[in-house]
């Protein structure tokens, strides 16, 4: 990850605006649009879709675009960018906002409103690796696979909705004769171990006949990813593999994957190559 370039306040901003931020918390966006505003000559967009996010983006101009969104509008606008085969010319910035910001945080941008948009005004913009997979998915963060399954969300109703429904149900439960307790008809996912050949740089590190718990790939440095398989223990625990490489391959039954975020799949081969250097993102300057 190398620092590339400093920017000016004369730079001239487009402040690209992620509904869901404007709906999770709008008085971080509201700091965030003051902060910017006061510090550079700023054009904002409020975006309410996919489509209209992709099409102000591809009508930047020469603005410098900053996000103002959580952890998946970043990898939606490393996404589109990607796709347009714009990365490599364009200096990304984020001011994180809404409920999932571990990625942002994790690729060094401040999780704070003031001090992301500070950073946004005065930081350094860092090149990093991307994961881009055969499919032009990209990863940012971190891969894993086989992928979790993604924690209950409670009802966007409220409390009183749940106690209101508790309270029906319990009247229900008073005028219905009590049944025998029967198997439920459905049951939460379980994730076992799976069977999957990984090849780093064309060379099998795991194969079909060692079950693994877990496969995780993550851009490193230099133009490497960083590999860990966890095979199954079998009577003694069973030590991580690790390696790095360019390439990782992973094949085998249908499976899933979440990158980043996202989950994908189900598919029986994907393979990630590491693009050295192939993003920029504003970052606080050190020192």
């Amino acid at each position: 990850m190398a620092e590339v370039a400093t920017f000016a306040t004369s730079d001239q901003l487009l402040v690209v605006i992620d509904p869901v931020a404007r709906r999770t918390d709008g008085e971080s966006v509201r700091i965030a649009k003051d902060v910017l505003s006061a510090g550079a000559a700023t054009k904002v967009c409020m975006p309410e879709g996919p489509e209209e996010f992709a099409r102000v983006l591809a009508r930047r101009g020469s603005r410098r675009p900053v996000l103002v969104g959580d952890d998946r509008a970043l990898m939606r606008t490393v996404s589109l960018l990607h796709r347009q085969r714009e990365l490599a010319g364009c200096a990304l910035s984020m001011v994180p906002v809404g409920g999932a910001l571990s990625l942002a945080g994790a690729l060094g941008v401040p999780t704070g409103a003031v001090a992301a948009a500070r950073a946004v005004l005065d930081g350094v913009v860092r090149r990093m690796d991307l994961l881009v997979d055969d499919s032009d998915g990209v990863v940012l963060g971190a891969l894993r696979i086989p992928s979790l399954p993604s924690p209950a969300v409670p009802s966007p109703a409220g409390t009183g909705h749940a106690s209101w429904l508790r309270t029906c149900q319990s009247l229900v439960r008073t005028l219905v004769p009590a049944r025998p307790p029967r198997e439920p008809l459905t049951r939460e996912p379980r994730f076992g171990p799976a069977r999957l050949r990984v090849e780093v740089d064309g060379v099998t590190l795991v194969d079909l006949d060692q079950p693994v718990e877990t496969v995780s790939v993550r851009p490193g440095a230099s133009g490497l990813a960083e590999v860990e398989v966890r095979p199954v223990s079998v009577g003694a625990e069973a030590s991580p593999l690790y390696t790095r490489g360019r390439s990782v391959t992973v094949s085998g039954a249908d499976f899933r994957y979440r990158a980043d975020a996202v989950v994908a799949g189900p598919v029986r081969t994907r393979t990630w190559v590491v693009r050295e250097g192939a993003w920029g993102l504003t970052l606080p300057s050190v020192g």
